[in-house]
């Protein structure tokens, strides 16, 4: 009665102990034909029968459907395979002691086997009497001709079914080769697998464990959790469990039940899977040696041809997954350093705040050419506060190499800038323009190059643009406007034009903003359209903590893929110099 092909086929044909239209209609032929009080579908389960189709049952049974197999004449007919007809059940040796007589009141009983298209006895189609009584032939060739036609019906909800899953299959076939190809981590990816399986017959968990030198270490989703990975978060490879084996061996693992599990693997792994209420387990391992994806099932589980070359065919989408994802992450931890070493840790500078943001462009190398730069000018003699040099830039380009190459321009900057002796914005961008003609520094840039110098209770604010969006600057009344005097030459484009300086008082109460493209260049949008709503979110939360505002100039780029990298500096006028900034 346990075997897992017929338990299978029983799932497949949706039948419970619920009432279902089809099998009463053949319950109330076999009453008519036969003349009987009581006829049954009945299935039979590891534990139960149920009565899909029923006529003329008592209570309390005919509202329950279903009796524990004490009552059940039905599990001879699957056991033996064949028809069982009796005139009277109480003087046979075999049913004399059934609970089915005194209580359900089965006397004479005649049992014909239910059948799916692969042979196995599903249960019985079954005429009862209360009364002792002889069946003719006529009325067993009449029960034999409609069970032939219920287990037709059955055979035809069994195939509808698997032609359904075979469908689902290949729609998860599609769903995968889409969806984890979006997959950002290895918790993601393990998130994404997860939430392809929601039906009843699907796995209760969906894991996958990678293998370092150490053996296999399981990869979490912190957002969810289950019991298995706190219990067995790690495992080595010689270990007796049906993911080692798989990985071992780099062939598929199915174990279909306990008893399976028992036989051929260590009691860890049956004490291990017993604690999770798991029986069923498939592991297919990733190609070379990487690891291993397993999905469990709290019961007993027949493995179809096309349920394992689906599973098997998005392991194999995971597998690229979790290639590229190791590939990004190894790209992004270098990527990390590289960036933080070229960031520039802002001064502290009396009579002005200051706060920097940047984001990685998501879909490159996690680093590109965009950068920030702050840092105090040697004090002249007849000042009486150092001045501040400010600059935002973008090296064409959105890569390693993008990065190096604003690692020089920068630096190359700073040098023309403090070589100069009126430091002047313009003459340093024209000093790297030099650069660019001799030096191999790629297609070009573009930037801004600022200098705020301490004037009386204010600060005056010098720029030069080198073909870059234009700084904005909010005034004390929450007005915006746009520092729009530049130069259209890129960085490194041709010699012809001489760049220029241009000046504006800052009095407290400023705010200035420098950024580079990737804050307001938008997919479909248009970039003045963007200039102009970033200028209304500074003009809204300008008088914010600068965080704040930070955080209000960048919202929805930190949870949407970013095709570009953002740089954002932001200074406020806290105070004439010599005030003490507010931080």
């Amino acid at each position: 009665m346990g075997d897992l092909g017929r338990l299978e086929a029983l799932r497949l044909a949706g039948l419970t102990a619920a009432a279902d239209p089809g099998m009463d209609r053949f319950a109330r032929l076999v009453a008519r034909f036969l003349r009987v009080p009581v006829s049954l579908v009945s299935l039979l389960e590891t534990d139960r029968q149920v009565f899909p189709g029923m006529v003329g049952l008592a209570e309390p049974w005919a509202a329950r459907r279903e009796t524990p197999l004490s009552h059940s004449f039905c599990q001879h007919v699957v056991i033996d395979r064949r028809p069982l007809v009796l005139e009277d059940t109480r003087v046979h040796q075999r049913t004399c002691a059934s609970l089915a007589i005194p209580d359900l009141q089965v006397i004479a009983y005649a049992g014909m086997p239910l059948t799916d298209a692969d042979g196995h006895v599903l249960g019985s189609l079954c005429a009862i009497d209360h009364q002792p009584r002889k069946w003719t032939a006529e009325e067993l060739q009449d029960l034999g001709d409609l069970t032939a036609a219920c287990s037709v019906e059955l055979q035809l909800r069994i195939a509808t079914e698997r032609i359904r899953e075979d469908r689902d299959h290949a729609e998860l076939l599609l769903r995968a080769s889409v969806e984890l190809g979006h997959s950002h981590d290895l918790a993601d990816l393990v998130r994404r697998v997860r939430r392809m399986f929601d039906g009843p017959a699907e796995p209760s968990f969906v894991g996958l464990l990678l293998a370092d030198a150490r053996g296999l270490w399981r990869v979490i989703d912190p957002e969810d959790v289950r019991p298995v990975e706190t219990a067995i978060d790690r495992l080595d490879l010689d270990a007796g469990f049906p993911s080692t084996q798989a990985v071992r061996e780099q062939r598929t693992v199915f174990v279909p039940d306990r008893d399976t599990l028992v036989a051929g693997f260590s009691p860890e792994a049956v004490a291990g899977y017993d604690a999770l209420g798991l029986r069923s387990v498939l592991c297919v391992p990733l190609p070379r040696g990487r690891g291993v994806l397993m999905w469990c099932w709290p019961d007993p589980h027949v493995l179809s041809v096309t349920e394992e070359a689906a599973l098997t065919a998005v392991a194999g989408y995971v597998s690229q997954a979790v290639d590229r994802t190791l590939f990004v992450e190894t790209r992004l931890s270098t990527a990390e350093q590289l960036q933080a070493a070229m960031l520039t840790d802002l001064p502290a500078v009396p009579g002005l705040d200051m706060s920097a943001l940047y984001l990685p462009a998501t879909d490159q190398d996690m680093v590109g050419g965009d950068w920030y730069d702050a840092y105090l000018l040697p004090r002249l003699p007849d000042a009486s506060q150092h001045a501040l040099m400010l600059s935002i830039g973008d090296i064409i380009g959105h890569d390693v190499q993008a990065a190096v190459v604003m690692g020089q321009v920068r630096s190359m900057l700073r040098q023309a800038t403090l070589g100069h002796p009126a430091h002047s914005p313009a003459g340093a961008l024209d000093a790297v323009d030099r650069a660019f003609d001799v030096l191999p520094l790629g297609p070009g840039a573009t930037a801004v190059h600022a200098r705020l110098d301490p004037d009386g209770d204010r600060w005056r604010l010098t720029w030069s643009n080198a073909g870059h969006p234009p700084p904005l600057l909010r005034t004390p009344d929450g007005r915006v406007s746009a520092l729009d005097a530049h130069d259209l030459l890129l960085l490194g484009a041709a010699d012809g034009l001489d760049r220029h300086d241009t000046t504006r008082e800052l009095p407290p109460g400023s705010v200035l903003l420098l950024y580079t493209d990737g804050l307001v260049e938008r997919r479909d949008d248009d970039i003045d359209a963007s200039i102009e709503q970033t200028a209304a979110t500074l003009s809204a939360y300008g008088d914010q903590p600068l965080p704040q505002l930070l955080e209000a100039l960048s919202h929805g780029l930190v949870d949407a893929p970013q095709r570009d990298d953002v740089a954002v500096l932001v200074v406020r006028v806290s105070g004439g110099p010599g005030a003490q900034g507010a931080g």
